[in-house]
């Protein structure tokens, strides 16, 4: 679709908004009810991996994976003073909510009830919160320099309200080295936590208040037991203990398998009974990102098959096209991907023009 405008800003903002409905706000008001959970693993002598579980409350959570080449032209979608850019990389996305650039960043964004992006002012540039991880992803090859970024060029991240509900995540990425970061709003405020040492996120309470937390268990200072519930403290410890005490792998393939098993014991299964929390939210699919041999995983909790695209047999070139692997008409896809993506229109309004 060269040189054509894929939708108008306007009508694009509202699509936007019923997106991120889908993507966050099929729950209840209570944040439990939209569970999510990253890990980290950066030091097993092996390859630098990422597990990332997706909690939903529908069962109709199915995505299909996207490879989206540089030279694509975005809009921040927040009016007039809005970030415009060009894609300097590309990238393979499960639809907003998770990826990988082909320089090893990865990122993913999470449920966060406490988020506050301040009161958005019109004259300042701003950007819209759905498309806060694209923009990273799309423009930076590394957490440093995109930090820096955000503390030297400061804009607003706009959320939103649906049917009452305030839209509020936050993001974690990393990339290549092992470096991580931890990006959060409070009060209108990025709060930033940037190190090879965060390597766990979950949802509420906030990022500090979760490492306070972390501080009484067992192996972490304290001398509380390991925790057992699904809540998002609980799935912080667990994840943040299982990942300390994970094996050294001989090899890539124990090092996929090592951190998929820290996402797993950390996933929600269907169908917990609870009268309080009629909507709560099940683990409906999980992703690993191999930021050292860039390839990303995919598994499905309704499919027994792993799934994965190697970026580096990809071609992003600008002007190559965008391209999906169809899990949603075709859940029942097996090993490499890669060779199955076709040309596809872009997922909900993400794109602005492909030059």
């Amino acid at each position: 679709m060269k040189n054509s405008t894929i939708a108008h800003q306007q009508d694009g903002h509202r699509k936007l908004l019923a997106t991120i409905l889908i993507f966050v706000l099929l729950v209840t008001v209570s944040s439990p009810a939209f569970p999510c959970t990253r890990v980290l693993w950066s030091n097993n002598g092996q390859a630098v991996v990422v597990g990332r579980n997706m909690d939903w409350f529908s069962p109709e959570a199915a995505v299909d994976l996207y490879a989206l080449p540089r030279g694509i032209e975005r809009d921040g979608l927040t009016g007039k003073n809005t970030l415009k850019w060009k894609a300097k990389y590309g990238t393979v996305m499960a639809e907003g909510a998770d990826g990988i650039n082909e320089k090893g960043l990865t990122g993913s964004m999470l449920w966060l009830a406490e988020s506050d992006y301040g009161t958005f002012d019109p004259s300042q540039p701003s950007l819209s919160v759905g498309q806060w991880l694209q923009f990273y992803l799309d423009n930076f090859a590394n957490v440093e320099d995109l930090v820096e970024y955000t503390n030297e060029s400061p804009f607003q991240i706009v959320g939103g309200e649906f049917d009452g509900k305030k839209i509020g995540v936050h993001l974690a990425l990393a990339d290549a080295s092992g470096n991580s970061v931890i990006i959060e709003y409070l009060d209108g405020k990025a709060h930033i936590y940037e190190g090879n040492e965060y390597t766990v996120m979950t949802n509420s309470p906030t990022y500090a208040e979760q490492l306070e937390n972390l501080k009484q268990y067992t192996g972490f200072g304290g001398d509380s037991p390991l925790p057992g519930t699904t809540e998002a403290a609980d799935r912080f410890v667990r994840a943040a203990y299982y990942l300390n005490n994970l094996p050294k792998p001989e090899n890539n393939r124990e090092a996929i398998a090592g951190i998929l098993s820290v996402m797993r014991n950390t996933s929600q299964p269907f169908g917990v009974p609870d009268p309080a929390r009629p909507n709560i939210s099940a683990t409906r699919w999980r992703t690993v990102s191999d930021l050292t041999n860039l390839v990303y995983y995919f598994e499905s909790a309704t499919s027994p098959n792993l799934i994965w695209i190697k970026l580096t047999d990809l071609d992003f070139s600008e002007g190559s096209g965008i391209r999906k692997v169809d899990l949603k008409g075709n859940p029942d896809r097996i090993g490499d991907a890669t060779v199955q993506m076709e040309p596809s229109e872009p997922y909900a309004n993400q794109v602005v023009s492909e030059n």
